[in-house]
């Protein structure tokens, strides 16, 4: 079941039904691809035609951040819960331990996935590790990029680069990737997996407080982000709730 929230077609799932489909996808050999939005992406997204192109032709779409739930309500559209990136990674890495599925990691610098590569192959076994690239790669590398994941028998694909990139290169290489039965954007979790940034308590999480949580760790560099993004969305909700120009 999709709901429109702000011309965006957002699944109304729950943690538990997105890895139902998640699971049937690898078991079926189908190819689905993941995104997940927040009130920074939605802002980003109305001025991007591109990565609003990118996201919509997703096959799930998840509402990562807690105000997306929350104004989803407000315009009388339901969203059962949150659906955290960083948490669905978690889960469908203990499905891949459980169901042997091969993982392929790509993003972040190349200490940091390294790192995480091995976090997991020592708690799961290197079985399970189809292989990992860093994010940091011109535009005349992303052919080859793809291919090799592609080659390697990935069956999910976990991708920690910046929006609009990640988006982007996932909707560009869609037809190189399509044995790849699941993919998905990160974000920032390798890093968080690897120990260079915290992720917020989980009852700032639960209260919508994440971004303040991560600001408070770079506030030079998330204060206008925030500030602007935050204000602009605000406005986005309000604008469709009383039809305003």
């Amino acid at each position: 079941m999709k709901v429109f929230f702000l011309g965006i077609p957002v699944d109304a799932l729950t943690m538990s039904e997105t890895l139902e489909k998640v699971d049937a996808a690898i078991r079926n050999h189908h190819h689905i691809n993941h995104v997940v939005i927040n009130a920074g992406k939605v802002v980003m997204m109305k001025k991007d035609r591109q990565l609003f192109n990118s996201v919509v032709s997703c096959d799930i779409i998840n509402a990562d951040g807690q105000s997306i739930v929350w104004a989803a309500r407000f315009l009388g559209k339901k969203i059962p819960e949150r659906v955290a990136g960083a948490d669905l990674m978690e889960e469908i890495m203990k499905l891949a331990n459980e169901k042997r599925y091969k993982c392929f990691f790509f993003g972040a610098k190349e200490e940091v996935v390294k790192k995480v590569a091995d976090l997991y192959a020592n708690l799961y076994g290197n079985d399970i590790i189809a292989g990992y690239r860093n994010g940091y790669f011109t535009n005349d590398e992303e052919l080859d990029i793809a291919k090799q994941i592609a080659e390697n028998g990935t069956q999910v694909l976990f991708v920690a680069i910046t929006s609009p990139k990640k988006e982007n290169f996932l909707y560009e290489y869609r037809d190189i990737l399509r044995n790849v039965n699941f993919t998905m954007g990160v974000g920032g979790t390798f890093d968080v997996i690897a120990g260079v940034t915290k992720r917020a308590p989980r009852w700032m999480q639960n209260n919508g407080l994440e971004w303040f949580y991560r600001f408070l760790q770079e506030p030079k560099r998330m204060w206008k982000r925030y500030l602007f993004g935050n204000a602009e969305f605000i406005h986005l909700v309000l604008k469709e709730k009383f039809h305003l120009k």
